[in-house]
């Protein structure tokens, strides 16, 4: 079983974020299962491995790249054109599409169909994003009406949307890093969550969005965007709500309803079932093993199913065009 190095750019500073925790928490769910660790690639940090040091070294056959900064994935694939590699996909809307030779690994069913289409001849698995088991409803009494964390709000929901709110209810609107996030959702009765107009921004989609589904588990009422991952599992009216929904004013009066309902939306444990560590584990193992059966063969075969090129699709198109028209000629000679 080969060794997985996990690249990232660094592991703190500017490339603190959530898409770096949750492959963080990918490798360390990985190290369960077979030999893994984080490489570092755009600066080099005390007691981790760098990326150009690895490269030196003579046979690279028995390890897996995992790449996953978006970004930064044109350049990764060039630099490891040689090795073994695997993209772990966050996002999906990026300008970059994958050889056949590079098997993706994505984060939610709404990036998995994004590639399906876009490199379809690559092997495609889905190993969703881990939710820890502290993140559960602890049954405190909640202080906070409502909470929203400001990073990728909407200018909506913080210039307009809360203002509102505060005159009627207790908000709080973190802004900062939060030590015991947990802790912050047992203290909240509804979080807030609008990150359509920040992805919009990146011109990428939202992977998986963590906060909403944590939120959940901590047994808070979700008002929350359904775009990219998030259609994955929220379900307005069922588990969540849509937020921005039609006007201001509407917006109000539903999360003022929930607050004052002693009616709310909770879901069963078996409903993160799919999102912690045991499941995950098991998809993992599973998908690691044909990673290596693939990476065996691989190299005893050529990639030889043609790809969706601009090329072949014209050529599809002209075909289609060319068949199109032949039958209505015919169809006029037979009158």
């Amino acid at each position: 079983m080969r060794k997985l190095y996990f690249l990232v750019p660094g592991t703190d500073g500017k490339f603190a974020c959530g898409g770096l925790w949750a492959e963080l928490k990918t490798m360390h769910i990985a190290q369960q299962i077979c030999s893994a660790d984080v490489v570092t690639y755009r600066q080099r940090e005390t007691g981790k491995l760098f990326i150009n040091d690895l490269l030196q070294e003579d046979n690279l056959d028995d390890v897996i790249f995992v790449i996953s900064w978006g970004f930064d994935i044109p350049k990764l694939v060039t630099k490891l054109k040689s090795y073994n590699v695997v993209y772990h996909a966050h996002s999906a809307g990026y300008k970059f599409q994958l050889p056949a030779s590079i098997p993706i690994i994505s984060v939610s069913r709404n990036t998995m169909g994004y590639w399906g289409q876009k490199s379809p001849n690559c092997l495609i698995y889905y190993l969703p994003n881990q939710i820890s088991n502290e993140f559960q409803n602890l049954h405190l009494e909640r202080d906070i009406d409502v909470l929203v964390q400001a990073r990728k709000s909407s200018e909506y929901l913080i210039k307009e949307l809360i203002p509102v709110l505060q005159q009627q209810c207790q908000v709080c609107v973190v802004d900062s890093y939060v030590e015991d996030l947990p802790g912050l959702f047992n203290r909240a009765k509804i979080y807030l969550y609008d990150s359509a107009e920040y992805w919009a921004q990146q011109g990428v989609s939202e992977g998986f969005g963590l906060q909403p589904m944590e939120a959940l588990a901590c047994g808070c009422q979700v008002f929350s965007s359904i775009n990219g991952g998030l259609s994955d599992y929220l379900d307005p009216g069922f588990n969540s709500y849509k937020i921005a929904g039609y006007s201001k004013e509407y917006d109000v009066q539903r999360i003022l309803k929930v607050l004052k309902s002693s009616v709310c939306l909770t879901l069963p444990e078996e409903f993160f079932a799919e999102h912690r560590t045991e499941n995950i584990i098991q998809r993992f193992q599973v998908i690691i093993d044909e990673l290596n059966d693939f990476f065996d063969r691989k190299a005893h075969h050529e990639p030889n199913i043609k790809s969706l090129s601009r090329g072949h699709l014209t050529k599809l198109l002209t075909q289609r065009l060319y068949s199109k028209l032949r039958k209505k000629y015919f169809q006029g000679l037979s009158r």
